[in-house]
């Protein structure tokens, strides 16, 4: 008798975005002429740039010769795009790493999901609520949860609450845990942790031998020049955490797939004998194993972005939705309405009238507006009473949609 892995049946429904997915498609059954404006999901909406185009069309060429056809590449990544990484991404901030010490890899959302697979089923885990599902989602199916309860927290896993009575900066744990995630500027709230904020999870890490899974997908979007881009811009960083970027929300990649994950030489965990063993080496024989690398057009396509040329045309990429993120964040506020992020994020998290659901909001809006946007429960209990929209859409279906929210009434 062959048997399932249980810990699947723990989670919750489907995946969230699968859940809005298939609530659009029964609204659009109902009424096939509505005009759907989407700023839910975070998926960018203008395309690749000219620059980086044209390096996947070079790379495409060399694919096409005998004498510059390639095969399998170096499941860490390609020498050339690690090192212009660590070149722009690193240097510049007077942070030193090796090539050993980065990992390209297919997206941010694989490495967050498969990193939990280096460290034991019995790891406490402590998570920001609200935050990315997938935080939690892995662990409950790694095993490192007990059942749901009926508050929607799990057993097993330690909450760090994020919300507006603490500024939307989680604090301490107040007991000890092993996994730290932690995602600034936070996805869904768009707010971004200060040096001395990481310093405080950098020196709790250190005295209680935890590791801090850093999530920075979207620090290119950070406009506050005082805000740290990389945690390892914090002292004492390189022993304790693990930071995962992305080119999906920087550059467009998200329907091209590449990322990148630094794991320190520096950063150690302890077997089962006691003794201290580097995670780097753990991570690059997982990834040896379990993946076959970044296609050489894609990293070609990523190794663009860093040229002069694709830093000014990603530059205009990021302004042009973050010009999205004011145009929602001031529509909402001069409608009256609470609302967070949006000038470090490219989320604006909309606190919702007294007494709605967020997940009964989503057919409000979709109902109302015909907009569609993601309830903030789905990023855990502390999300209820907010929404979260998206400054990834078109500039003038942006407008649109803030003028049909904001000449409708709600309650």
């Amino acid at each position: 008798m062959t048997k399932i892995n249980s810990n699947y049946l723990k989670l919750q429904g489907s995946y969230l975005f699968a859940h809005i997915a298939k609530q659009i498609n029964a609204f659009l059954a109902k009424n096939p002429n509505a005009d759907i404006i989407r700023l839910g999901i975070g998926d960018v909406t203008l395309p690749i740039t000219k620059t980086v185009l044209d390096a996947m069309h070079s790379a495409v060429d060399e694919m096409g010769k005998k004498e510059s056809f390639r095969g399998y590449g170096p499941e860490q990544g390609y020498d050339f795009l690690i090192n212009t990484i660590i070149e722009n991404d690193y240097t510049p901030r007077s942070i030193q790493f090796s090539k050993e010490e980065v990992f390209v890899s297919d997206g941010a959302k694989c490495d967050v999901g498969n990193i939990q697979e280096l460290f034991s089923t019995d790891s406490i885990v402590a998570i920001c609520d609200p935050v990315y599902p997938v935080y939690l989602d892995s662990n409950v199916m790694a095993g490192r949860t007990g059942e749901i309860k009926d508050n929607g927290y799990f057993d097993k896993i330690v909450y760090l609450p994020t919300n507006k009575e603490n500024g939307f900066s989680p604090s301490l744990p107040d007991t000890n845990v092993n996994l730290i995630y932690l995602c600034s500027p936070n996805n869904p709230t768009g707010t971004a942790l200060t040096k001395e904020e990481l310093k405080k999870w950098i020196d709790y890490a250190t005295k209680n031998k935890a590791i801090i899974l850093y999530d920075a997908a979207y620090r290119e979007y950070i406009t506050d020049e005082t805000l740290p881009k990389s945690i390892y811009e914090v002292e004492g960083a390189k022993k304790v955490a693990i930071e995962f970027n992305s080119f999906s929300k920087t550059a467009g990649f998200t329907g091209v797939r590449c990322a990148y994950t630094v794991v320190p030489k520096e950063l150690e965990a302890y077997t089962d004998k006691g003794e201290l063993y580097s995670v780097n080496k753990l991570w690059n024989r997982r990834q040896t194993t379990k993946f076959n690398g970044v296609p050489y057009i894609v990293q070609k396509a990523a190794e663009a972005v860093y040229s002069p040329q694709g830093k000014k045309e990603t530059k205009e990429l990021i302004e042009y939705y973050m010009t999205n993120a004011k145009i929602i964040t001031d529509g909402l506020t001069n409608a009256g309405y609470e609302v967070y992020g949006g000038v470090n994020a490219p989320y604006i998290w909309w606190k919702l009238p007294a007494g709605i659901k967020s997940i009964d909001f989503l057919d409000i809006l979709l109902e109302k507006c015909h907009v569609v946007g993601t309830p903030g429960s789905g990023f855990g209990p502390e999300g209820e009473g907010y929404f979260r929209l998206t400054a990834f859409g078109d500039r003038d279906r942006t407008i649109e949609a803030v003028k049909r929210i904001t000449s409708t009434k709600f309650v």
